[in-house]
């Protein structure tokens, strides 16, 4: 891996610096062309070359798209069962097995440095961009500016744009890269700050470029899993069958047991066996009747790529079956709530005076919480899936 230029190395510890002391209080809206002249300031302030600071500010451009997107995020509202089965499809399945043979040395070399098991790297490849074959077509720097300017995250995006400017100056950035409309690039979609900390020159061309070298990709990636605390040789996630009279208060990701407790209280692996040792939750993602799984330490690291509960349950799950599990047991599950029934539900759980966030219809761990917490309340089985009972019921 090559290592920060001389001139860049100290660059990026005062970028990272920057981006903490912005917490407290980050410039946002107003004209925008006053707001890109802050930036340039700032950039300066940071000892960032003035020739990249001039090309990259030059032609950018306030993105309304961007906003568009970043407001219609409905995706997530399906369940557990209509999103994976939406996005595991035989062709990525079978895409998979074929790049996990093509691409078994650096994956090999991934784990080896990292612990990240292939199986995890391949499943966020296809599900980020269908194994590098769709990146995104917004331009990033102007989908940086735009979100930093945004006064919805502008503590996120104000120092994704000065480490894009630091990956230009040393020449892995033009202002010509597209990527998501939320500025991550590359086949793993990786936000800037995340390049330049985590990047990894895997093919060894002397750049690290996310957007055209699968190696690359694949190295940052798990480089990048290591650092939010990946756990080597540890499992993430494990189909689970339950006993009956299970107490379903005991279930979700705010509790954990170790997988020897579980296996006292009836917990069974549908495959194989239990990992013994190891702190876990049981995981209902739709509830007592739907499938269960056991999710292990790692499974809570995988939060801290994407914070969709559903997103990381489906990534999870699709690694088990790259990694050989069977389908899963779809059990039958108790019909869940629509956007509008989930949104009036969160509003009644927040003038109960649970912190379930704004109200937005999605089923999140915050509201999943909530829920179990009025169903122990309410006498009713406790598995943090809200149904129209629930409801009728608040």
């Amino acid at each position: 891996m090559p290592q920060l230029s001389r001139r860049l190395r100290p660059l990026a510890l005062c970028l990272f610096t920057l981006a903490g002391a912005a917490q407290a209080d980050t410039p946002c809206g107003g004209p925008f062309a006053g707001f890109v002249e802050g930036l340039r300031s700032e950039a300066r302030a940071a000892g960032l070359p003035d020739a990249a600071i001039k090309a990259f500010f030059t032609g950018v451009q306030n993105a309304p798209a961007v906003l568009k997107a970043d407001r219609a995020q409905g995706v997530f509202r399906k369940d557990f069962l209509a999103f994976s089965r939406a996005v595991i499809s035989q062709n990525r399945l079978t895409t998979g097995a074929a790049q996990a043979k093509k691409q078994a040395g650096i994956l090999a070399q991934a784990e080896a440095d990292y612990g990240v098991a292939p199986g995890i790297l391949l499943a966020f490849w296809a599900l980020e961009t269908d194994f590098g074959a769709v990146q995104g077509d917004f331009n990033t720097r102007d989908a940086l500016v735009t979100l930093a300017h945004d006064c919805r995250r502008p503590k996120l995006f104000r120092p994704q744009v000065l480490a894009a400017i630091a990956l230009q100056a040393r020449g892995d950035f033009d202002t010509k890269t597209t990527g998501a409309w939320a500025g991550e690039v590359g086949q793993v979609q990786m936000l800037p700050a995340d390049i330049l900390r985590n990047g990894v020159d895997g093919d060894g061309d002397g750049h690290v470029r996310l957007k055209t070298s699968s190696a690359d990709a694949l190295m940052s990636g798990a480089k990048m899993l290591a650092g939010m605390g990946w756990r080597r040789g540890e499992p993430w996630l494990q189909e689970v069958t339950l006993p009956a009279d299970l107490d379903w208060r005991l279930t979700g990701l705010e509790q954990s047991l170790s997988s020897d407790d579980w296996a006292a209280r009836g917990v069974r692996a549908r495959t194989g066996t239990l990992t013994p040792g190891l702190p876990a939750s049981v995981l209902l993602p739709m509830g007592r009747k739907g499938p269960a799984f056991l999710a292990y330490p790692n499974f809570q690291v995988l939060f801290e790529w994407n914070q969709s509960f559903v997103y990381v349950t489906t990534a999870a799950y699709f690694a088990t079956r790259l990694s050989g599990a069977p389908v899963v047991d779809p059990g039958t599950p108790e019909p869940g709530l629509t956007a509008a029934e989930m949104t009036r539900l969160q509003e009644k759980l927040a003038a109960r005076g649970h912190d379930v966030g704004k109200p937005d219809g999605i089923l999140g761990a915050k509201t999943r919480g909530a829920v179990q917490r009025e169903q122990e309340r309410l006498n009713l089985p406790a598995d943090a899936w809200p149904t129209r009972r629930l409801l009728d019921q608040l």
